[in-house]
């Protein structure tokens, strides 16, 4: 028999999401190794999106099976109140699996989805939302400018094309260290990152008085959460490798493809910028004596990386 009446029931509102959603997907599944800096880098992502997020906004953070450090360290976040959603999985579904979760899952009409290894500065925000708003049936705003493969953005070229209010341009416009930046990032050695320089192009688009690059990514993005539904459920059988489907479909359903003309999000990658340690120190700097500079060599690190990945692999394995 129940005894008394529940008191939710006198309560005579309720809280209400905010039309903004930023959306932060994090796998850490041990803190050794390649993930070694993975759990500061998490820390140094979410900071930087408390600091340089003025707009109204709820943080959504899904989980997908960190270890059990990483997912306490959440739950702290959240119980402080710095995180309003949070999502834990109990294994690593992949991209495309966390996807089907967070984008039905986020409350807002806007999600700003991004890795939990992307750096944010002030106005990140406003600019994206400025091209979201501006252009027409935008697919995502990345909120930075880089070179993408062209054949992820022909429908964007040919809205510019045939728009009369569209000016495009193309050429050499990205500036040479901002672009050095973002690849040095991915791991590239800046001989091939020159090179890609001089062999590759920029495209951007002014409309109505707002500039923006064209192409996108799905490493960090805006969208408005009724077209990023358009493709869910995402067919994806692995953790990685297959992301590029979203940058795909979206271009061949014909949504604008767009990125912001200057640098607002930067990708960490595994290891904090050199800058911010300096700042944080999260971590002593490793020794680069011999030993070091050995395993720095090309053929040694291509042999020991091989057999660390097959290590994850054999431990990771589902």
């Amino acid at each position: 028999m129940r005894i008394g009446q529940n008191p939710a029931k006198y309560v005579q509102t309720v809280a209400k999401p905010e039309r903004i959603t930023v959306a932060v997907l994090n796998y850490i599944p041990f803190q050794s190794g390649f993930y070694a800096e993975a759990l500061e880098v998490l820390k140094v992502s979410l900071n930087s999106l408390h600091r340089n997020t003025t707009a109204a906004h709820d943080l959504l953070v899904f989980d997908n099976g960190s270890c059990r450090e990483v997912q306490d360290y959440l739950l702290e976040e959240h119980l402080a109140g710095r995180i309003q959603f949070l999502i834990l999985s109990e294994k690593n579904l992949g991209k495309g699996g966390a996807w089907d979760i967070i984008f039905p899952a986020a409350p807002g009409e806007v999600i700003a989805y991004s890795d939990s290894d992307a750096l944010f500065s002030a106005g990140w925000l406003e600019a994206s939302l400025e091209i979201l708003n501006t252009f027409p049936n935008v697919g995502m705003v990345t909120s930075r400018p880089f070179r993408t493969r062209e054949e992820l953005f022909t429908r964007t070229l040919e809205w510019a094309r045939n728009d009369p209010e569209a000016e495009l341009q193309e050429g050499q416009l990205l500036p040479w260290e901002t672009f050095l930046e973002f690849n040095l990032s991915l791991g590239a050695e800046e001989a091939d990152i020159r090179q890609k320089y001089a062999e590759t192009r920029d495209f951007r688009i002014t409309y109505r008085g707002v500039t923006a690059q064209v192409g996108a990514s799905h490493w960090q993005f805006v969208a408005f959460k009724k077209v990023l539904l358009n493709f869910t459920p995402f067919q994806m059988d692995r953790p990685m490798g297959q992301v590029l489907r979203l940058d795909e479909a979206m271009n061949e359903a014909g949504y604008l493809r767009l990125m912001t003309a200057e640098p607002y999000a930067m990708n960490m990658s595994n290891t904090i910028p050199a800058g911010l340690r300096r700042q944080t120190n999260p971590l002593p700097e490793a020794p680069r004596g011999a030993g070091r500079r050995l395993l720095d060599l090309p053929p040694v690190k291509a042999v020991l990386m091989g057999f660390y990945n097959r290590i994850f692999r054999w431990y990771n394995a589902r």
